[in-house]
């Protein structure tokens, strides 16, 4: 089989017409018609089914238009190296990307990589839109791309994530917002945007990410297209336009304090940076799995640049641009104790060909998620993924899930008693809970009036000392130890986990049937009305009694932790949720995972987080561990995986309580699911 015998054929069977590939190839239909039947007899087999005037291609002639153009590829790479050796180079590695990579990140990593391969000759080709650079690594005109967008759904493209992108708004320094720490896409459109036009990245990403939170260019005031970044510049610095920019673009005229860049809530994960090429590269440098074939001189440099970038993380993590203010970085990934988690929480990145505006599907699905927002501790797995629209991200939109509209609900409440409630009714799908609550939220129902089960998926923060629950008194009161409420009232929210703390220690100290429980809401209701409210004392979970404490009008009656047991929340899933649509709670935990990495790196966390609830920066800093918290002085600390032991070690406490028996009915191991934790962990 010769070459030019298979271009013959490969332009027939992209045309599937013989005169058109005559035309093509500059040859009579009768050449043509030659070649085929040559190639024909050659490999024993028809290529071509001719019905009438048309022509398809044979099973066997399918396989050869597939496989081919890998033989044409080489042949064109082998004589081009030929020719290299012929001029005295070693060879030559070429490398395709968009203008912004070019000017700002490329350049540092090209002369790292010449410093230490000085005789390979390096050729950088610019694309001003994405579909461009990919036909270029497809047919070999580059070696390698470097892309922030997503090649994965051409099974001809390998790619490998070597660094983060972030992308921001950007706005000149004398525009009205430019001194705004940070913004949501929903506040902004009212404004004039200038923006670059289809197939560039930028453009790519911003509409994606709309797309996921039904958000429409649309829904600007004004957007003007433009085909240049000078004349982005000038609709920036002239005309005060809003920009959406990645942190390779515009650096000098940030540094120089010309324009600044502002994180958006809908972009505060950064996208992979991928390092692209041809999957027949892949396969033969040994990195899809597959063995390596034997060293050639074409192959060599790109085989060293692959593993300078994927052998040093900190060549290209170093050589990324510095992060502006509010942007994420990688250098403190959020752990827990039991699960050590290093990988960096990034958004998935879009692949380059975007469908245009949102599938009309066949399937609502409604989800409500039932969350305490002013409950600090838990803000990374309910107000955090709100505001930041993460859930909406990781949601799987692929599969059996084509086309499916997401319709989602959260409901905020003061404690956990009513989102067990809503998990029993059928009304909650998604609870974020105390220890207590999520223990309650597990009891069987009866056989009567089944109750919706509930399957514990993951946790949220924990409290190794207890200490998340308290009961404070006021500053006057002459109570000094928990022996002193024998025959008082304590005000407690029923079904929250500081009612399970309350009952635990006055059991232990044996007291529990001298001290009266009342509803913390009733007592509220008796203060409004003036009445004089019969209450010694109040339990109540973190951060309230630290708000308290904080201003100064009570003190912490317990001193110690009586039981010895932590104090933690967790998340729970109904079980239909969890049998019918399983992505949906990988998708749930990957958003969590996501949000506590965030919360963990960025450095305005509590300030916004503190906003968003209407509540002293300094009790959110002190209730969950961040990136500014002092670590010796924080309630709770950021914890994921299941444990076991704490739940039992509650189970047979609070079981031994007269009216909690019940308790002891929960099947931990059919409870408890850590595999959905496993495969978001692994999504990373």
């Amino acid at each position: 089989m010769e070459i030019y015998q298979l271009k013959v054929f490969l332009e027939v069977a992209r045309c599937l017409s013989f005169t058109e590939a005559a035309d093509a190839l500059n040859l009579t239909q009768p050449a043509v018609s030659a070649k085929i039947k040559c190639l024909e007899c050659e490999l024993e087999t028809p290529l071509f089914r001719r019905l009438g005037r048309r022509i398809e291609l044979t099973q066997a002639g399918e396989y050869l238009l597939e496989e081919g153009p890998s033989l044409v590829d080489l042949e064109t790479r082998l004589v081009a190296e030929i020719e290299e050796i012929k001029q005295g180079k070693f060879s030559t590695l070429k490398i395709g990307c968009m203008p912004d990579v070019l000017s700002n990140w490329l350049p540092s990593v090209l002369y790292e990589y010449r410093r230490v391969y000085p005789d390979v000759q390096t050729k950088c080709i610019q694309f001003d839109a994405i579909e461009p650079l990919y036909r270029a690594i497809k047919t070999g005109e580059v070696d390698l791309g470097v892309s922030d967008l997503s090649f994965s759904a051409f099974d001809e493209i390998s790619e490998l994530a070597i660094g983060s992108v972030h992308y921001s708004l950007v706005v000149s320094s004398s525009h009205q917002l430019a001194q705004r720490p940070w913004l949501s896409l929903k506040e902004l459109t009212d404004q004039s945007w200038v923006l670059p036009p289809e197939g560039v990245p930028g453009r790519i990403m911003l509409q994606k990410r709309m797309q996921e939170l039904g958000l429409n260019l649309t829904d600007f005031a004004h957007a003007e297209i433009v085909d240049a970044a000078s004349l982005m510049r000038t609709y920036l610095l002239q005309g005060h336009y809003l920009g959406f920019v990645s942190d390779f673009e515009f650096q000098m005229e940030c540094e120089a304090g010309l324009l600044r860049r502002i994180p958006l809530e809908e972009f505060a994960l950064g996208t992979p940076l991928f390092l692209l090429m041809a999957k027949r590269l892949g396969r033969a440098l040994g990195l899809t799995g597959q063995s390596a074939s034997r060293s050639s001189l074409g192959l060599e440099p790109i085989r060293q640049f692959v593993a300078m970038v994927q052998g040093q993380p900190g060549l290209t993590q170093g050589l990324l641009p510095k992060a502006s203010p509010g942007a994420l970085t990688p250098a403190t990934t959020p752990t827990d104790s039991a699960h050590p988690n290093p990988k960096v929480a990034r958004f998935q990145a879009p692949n380059f060909l975007v469908r245009s505006g949102s599938a009309s599907g066949t399937e609502t699905i409604d989800l409500t998620i039932g969350t305490q927002n002013r409950t600090i501790q838990t803000v990374t797995a309910g107000l955090i993924i709100q505001r930041l629209g993460l859930l909406e991200h990781f949601l799987p939109r692929e599969g059996r899930y084509s086309g499916v509209q997401y319709r989602i609900h959260w409901a905020d409440y003061s404690s956990g008693a009513p989102i067990v409630a809503g998990l029993e009714a059928q009304q909650i799908d998604i609870g974020v809970l105390g220890d207590y609550p999520l223990l309650l939220s597990a009891v069987p129902g009866d056989s009567t009036a089944p109750a919706a089960g509930t399957r514990l998926i993951s946790f949220v923060a924990s409290n190794l000392d207890g200490t998340g629950n308290d009961i404070i008194v006021p500053q006057h009161s002459t109570l000094d130890c928990i022996d002193d409420l024998a025959g008082r009232v304590i005000a407690v929210p029923f079904g929250s986990a500081a009612h399970g703390m309350v009952m635990r220690s006055l059991h232990h100290r044996q007291i529990l049937n001298a001290v009266t429980l009342t509803s913390i809401d009733s007592a509220s209701s008796q203060r409004s009305s003036r009445q004089t409210a019969p209450v010694d004392g109040y339990a109540y979970f973190a951060p309230f009694h630290e708000i308290a404490k904080h201003k100064g009008q009570f003190r912490r009656l317990l001193h110690e932790n009586l039981d010895g047991l932590p104090t933690f929340h967790g998340v729970v899933i109904r079980d239909v949720l969890a049998e019918q649509y399983p992505e949906i709670a990988v998708a749930y935990l990957r958003s969590l995972l996501a949000a506590q990495y965030w919360y963990a790196t960025q450095p305005m966390a509590t300030t916004l987080v503190s906003r968003w609830v209407n509540m002293d920066a300094a009790i959110v800093t002190k209730t969950l561990r961040s990136s500014a918290s002092d670590q010796a002085n924080v309630v709770y600390l950021p914890e994921t995986q299941l444990r076991t032991d704490w739940l039992q070690a509650h189970i047979q406490q609070i079981g031994q309580i007269a009216g909690q028996e019940h308790l002891g009915q929960i099947n931990l191991d059919r409870w408890m699911q850590p595999e959905f934790l496993e495969r978001a962990i692994a999504a990373l």
